[in-house]
């Protein structure tokens, strides 16, 4: 396949998927700045609110992995076509809400399209081109998928200060319509289907275990870990989890392929990438309460804060895709993970006059570093397993991403919440609570950092996947 398509068809395929996973990435978090406002319109607690992102967090944590079984059973432009399709179909339930519960449905069914988007592209992208070019065009991908989040806070406050909240979905019906009408016009299959058959039983485990985890996860953040609801969520799911792992170890024909992690390079990029997306969503979560919470600012300012060093990493995905190309990730790793570090040890010492323009540059630096790590880690994981592992590869990634955002939410706000309580004689507790769980942080990253010396050197790593070509 590598060789069969053109330039400029590989190059439209990939166009076309990246409009529609930033989309996706857009619709993910285009609700976080607005959920105040909704709150009150439709009267309803801070618990039942963060539904709206607990529950498309949900549905696409226990949809990803049926993705490797949908990769083999349907064509690429359907299965694409399809996830848009859903999208469209959500955001005009969510434009037209005449209450929570229905928008509640229309961000299920959103979550449901957007489950598919990624995996379903970082497959085709393993399938189109050879490895010493993934670095480059895992660059380009994630331009838009950093991108969108970058603008995201900032178009919801504008739109929720001046015109209605529906219009934050209305405008994405016309857009879904285009990227639908582009992938008929243009995409082509790229992976070979085939009649697979789908055992129901590894998906009644995989959509019990994931949602419970991911449940318990979401929960413990405003209920507690000793709420009984949370903790006995989470074992469950983690109950039902392992039974599913070892099925799929034992089955000829495994609907989660966890043969990945015989790859040595796939453990540690999973590793990074666990620890990464702790401290990435963690920190998503922790500045805005401290900007809104502490310090008094806006949604719209804390959105403005977070857009330059977003839209510097957006900027910087494709360079660093270049540079994975020609040095392999390890060093970019290195840089990054250190850069990240700084910027949590910069946020541990902050006081109720912290300037603005501080937290801004010490955001960027963050960003700076995530460019470094982000793309580079899933183009090294993907180039560490055989083709025919692809699609397993990035649903297992994909799968541990989401698990590990709602473990680091929980943590944080675990955190946050008892140090808040332990600093409650003292007139900036949440200043202070802030702080400690920003030590916390630190500390997290420089662990991250340990495990980036266990990573294969250039030289290492082509021999690593000229080994895995010729097997």
């Amino acid at each position: 396949m590598q060789q069969e398509l053109s330039k400029k068809t590989k190059n439209l395929i990939v166009f076309v998927m990246i409009i529609g996973c930033f989309f996706s990435a857009l619709n993910q978090t285009l609700l976080n700045v607005a959920l105040p406002h909704l709150m009150k319109v439709f009267d309803v607690s801070p618990d039942t609110i963060q539904w709206l992102t607990t529950g498309f967090m949900l549905v696409n944590g226990v949809l990803i992995p049926l993705t490797a079984y949908l990769m083999k059973r349907f064509t690429t432009r359907d299965l694409f076509i399809c996830s848009i399709t859903l999208l469209l179909v959500g955001s005009i339930i969510c434009a037209a809400a005449p209450s929570f519960n229905v928008l509640l449905i229309g961000r299920m069914i959103q979550a449901a399209g957007a489950a598919i988007i990624l995996p379903l592209m970082m497959t085709v992208i393993l399938y189109l081109y050879p490895s010493e070019e993934r670095g480059s065009v895992m660059g380009k991908i994630g331009f838009a998928i950093i991108f969108a989040p970058a603008i995201a806070p900032t178009l919801s406050g504008l739109v929720i200060d001046y015109t209605s909240w529906r219009w934050l979905f209305i405008g994405m019906i016309p857009i879904s319509i285009l990227i639908i009408f582009l992938a008929w016009k243009l995409l082509v299959n790229v992976t070979e289907t085939e009649n697979a058959k789908l055992d129901i039983g590894s998906m009644l485990l995989s959509t019990t275990g994931f949602a419970l985890l991911l449940f318990g996860f979401s929960s413990a953040g405003s209920k507690g870990w000793s709420d009984p609801i949370v903790w006995s969520t989470t074992l469950i799911g983690l109950i039902i989890v392992s039974i599913f792992c070892r099925v799929q170890i034992r089955s000829n024909n495994p609907l989660l392929n966890l043969n990945v992690f015989h790859y040595r390079m796939f453990s540690i990029t999973t590793i990074i990438n666990v620890v990464v997306t702790i401290l990435m969503y963690a920190d998503l979560i922790l500045l805005p309460m401290f900007l809104q919470d502490s310090r008094g600012f806006t949604a719209l300012q804390a959105g403005i804060l977070l857009f330059p060093g977003a839209a510097i990493n957006a900027a910087l995905s494709p360079v660093t895709g270049i540079l994975q190309d020609k040095y392999g990730p390890k060093p970019l790793f290195f840089i990054g993970i250190s850069l990240v570090a700084v910027s949590m040890l910069a946020v541990t010492n902050l006081t109720e006059a912290t300037p603005y323009l501080y937290l801004l540059l010490r955001t960027m630096v963050l960003r700076i570093g995530l460019s470094f790590i982000t793309m580079p880690l899933n183009a090294a994981a993907l180039n560490s397993l055989p083709l025919e592992l692809g699609s397993h590869g990035s649903a297992v990634n994909n799968t541990i991403r989401q698990l590990a955002g709602a473990m680091g939410t929980a943590v944080v706000i675990t955190v946050y919440s008892i140090q808040t309580k332990a600093h409650y004689h003292e007139h900036d507790a949440t200043v202070l609570a802030t702080n400690d769980a920003y030590k916390l942080m630190f500390i997290i990253s420089l662990l991250a950092l340990i495990v980036v010396f266990f990573v294969p050197g250039r030289k290492k790593e082509l021999e690593l996947e000229q080994h895995i070509r010729r097997d």
